[in-house]
């Protein structure tokens, strides 16, 4: 297989639910206007915390500093794996379980912290700048590596990369094993054709900025949320669209203009942390991971400012959940 480390320097920032209205000016042009931006990375996820958005270095140059913008300090490259000359495509219903032990547990034993945007095309798994010399070394026996510079894939070795690994000579720790919520909403993972985006131009606005009304007692909003989650992904990717949402979302979109795999899956989410996770921990993409690939159930992941998000088939939930509840007893129990 291949591993490609794409041609992206990436940032990711959060912006807060009541700073929305500061940001929709350059998120709409993002969003809409691609011949007015050269920003070829995009990705925004609404939750109920706050709204992550991941972009190239020239996306994130429409972001004017806020006090309603967090940005994390490091940059950030996105690894995609190749195989068979195609990417890992999700529509095959694999998503990240067929990378947690290849790339996800490797990584996790040698402290590379991950980040994961899997959209409905691909997986792409963001290392540390910093980290690519240990990203490499750690791989190169498993993948053949090569990094895209002005559209041609050129092979990468491990001499070739500035090495720094004193940087992770930490002893091995035992990784926090965090708390899960399984909220009841079925979701949807989409694409959509870039030439029909204007079409649901109206629609996409509405669900992104205008979906909370600030009337709505704070009490019954608590108890929902105990049931179901906020949770709205869009992802525009080297011109390819990924949409993550729930089948309410959903009913608000033209149904022939979006489309899915041909099972028309739905998918169910295991929402982790309970306390906002950070970039610094590593293993917590394969603590969910990797007990998935064991047993052989699909997932996308995708990995916001504050917490971590893994979607399940619908008919895999219940003995996802007795595994997850199984994981989160043994500690207590040794």
């Amino acid at each position: 297989m291949d591993l490609h480390i794409l041609d992206h320097r990436l940032r990711v920032t959060s912006i807060s639910k009541n700073g929305l209205l500061n940001f929709t000016h350059p998120l709409i042009k993002l969003i809409f206007l691609r011949n007015r931006t050269r920003c070829k990375f995009f990705s925004l996820t609404e939750t109920p915390e706050n709204y992550t958005v991941v972009l190239d270095e020239e996306g994130f140059k429409e972001l004017q500093p806020s006090e309603h913008l967090q940005v994390e300090n490091s940059v950030w490259l996105p690894l995609n794996v190749v195989s068979n000359g195609n990417a890992s495509s999700s529509s095959q219903a694999v998503g990240v379980t067929k990378i947690a032990k290849s790339v996800i547990a490797p990584l996790a034993q040698q402290h590379v912290s991950v980040f994961m945007l899997s959209t409905y095309q691909t997986d792409f798994i963001l290392v540390r700048e910093k980290d690519l010399s240990i990203v490499v070394t750690t791989l190169e026996e498993e993948f053949n590596i090569y990094r895209e510079v002005g559209g041609e894939s050129v092979p990468v070795h491990s001499q070739d990369v500035h090495h720094d690994f004193q940087k992770n000579g930490k002893e091995a720790i035992q990784p926090t094993v965090h708390p899960v919520l399984i909220p009841l909403n079925q979701f949807c993972v989409m694409s959509l054709d870039p030439d029909t985006l204007p079409s649901i131009a109206t629609t996409l606005i509405d669900v992104l900025f205008y979906s909370n009304s600030p009337k709505e007692d704070a009490q019954s909003t608590r108890s929902q949320d105990l049931d179901c989650i906020k949770f709205f992904s869009f992802s525009l990717i080297d011109g390819y669209i990924s949409l993550v949402m729930d089948t309410e979302a959903q009913r608000q979109f033209p149904a022939d203009l979006l489309f899915t795999s041909s099972s028309g899956e739905l998918w169910r989410m295991v929402r982790i942390g309970g306390q906002p996770l950070g970039f610094d921990e590593c293993g917590i993409v394969a603590q969910i991971s990797q007990p998935l690939a064991d047993s052989d159930v699909s997932a996308y992941y995708i990995s916001t400012f504050s917490f971590d998000h893994a979607l399940v088939p619908e008919e895999d939930i219940v003995s996802v959940t007795d595994m997850l509840q199984h994981q989160r007893k043994e500690p207590a129990a040794s």
